[in-house]
């Protein structure tokens, strides 16, 4: 395995009531790239992730992550992650420090008090610590559920739609974090819906009804016959007939 790969899947399919939700899906990711994966709901993005985290079994195919194989090493793979799903799933009644030691508790972070004024001081929300969650903008609870996210130190964190419902400069200051983390050898994998932020990723794939129609680095997508641009008006098509 090359210790440069942090996420290879090999032909990963997984059917629900003889639907292929996922088919044979062959992506590879290396380590400090940000990884978007786009695609309408119900393409199957979801049922991938929980795939890879080693929280749902293939029916067919296979994965590593971390050079961990997610048929029988899931539990090596969840200690070397980190998940932020869309909806804010915190502890509102907690304060932004009390959810950081909550969560480093829950990983057994060594000398956690260290970690947890690093990552505060990394996501910028240290003023904001004595605050009670509910009572944090929308902005700052992203950047605490990043926090949060990566306060065990993982290799790779899986991101649901990380700055949907937040406005344009909290935007921007979360994907000028995600860079610094890349910088620092973090690996992202992004679900967006936003043309602007997948411009920004690493590389790219397109998952539409379990298939993977689109796929490559972002670069080379842009300049492709179909672009970014007719890739989206795509997404935005299929979106619409869906709903």
């Amino acid at each position: 395995m090359n210790s440069e790969i942090a996420i290879k899947t090999n032909n990963l399919t997984k059917s629900f009531d003889k639907r292929v939700v996922v088919d044979n899906l062959n992506i590879q990711i290396n380590k400090s790239e940000i990884f978007g994966f786009l695609g309408p709901n119900g393409s199957g993005k979801s049922t991938t992730i929980k795939m890879l985290c080693g929280l749902l079994s293939p029916n067919s195919g296979n994965a590593t992550v971390n050079s961990y194989n997610i048929l029988n090493e899931g539990e090596s793979i969840r200690k070397t992650i980190g998940y932020m799903s869309q909806k804010f799933s915190l502890y509102e009644d907690l304060t932004a420090l009390q959810n950081l030691e909550f969560y480093s508790a829950l990983y057994k972070v060594e000398k956690a008090s260290e970690r947890i004024v690093e990552v505060m001081e990394l996501a910028n929300i240290t003023k904001e610590k004595d605050k009670k969650t509910k009572f944090l903008s929308g902005g700052y609870k992203q950047r605490l559920a990043l926090a949060c996210a990566i306060v065990h130190k993982p290799q790779i964190i899986f991101l649901d739609e990380p700055t949907a419902g937040i406005d344009p400069v909290a935007r921007k200051e979360m994907w000028d974090l995600f860079f610094k983390l890349t910088k620092e050898g973090l690996t992202f994998f992004i679900t967006t819906h936003y043309m602007d932020e997948a411009e920004k990723c690493t590389k790219l794939g397109y998952i539409y009804n379990g298939k993977l129609i689109a796929y490559g680095a972002t670069l080379e997508l842009a300049n492709s016959k179909q672009g970014l641009e007719n890739l989206f008006v795509e997404i935005s098509r299929t979106q619409n007939a869906i709903k």
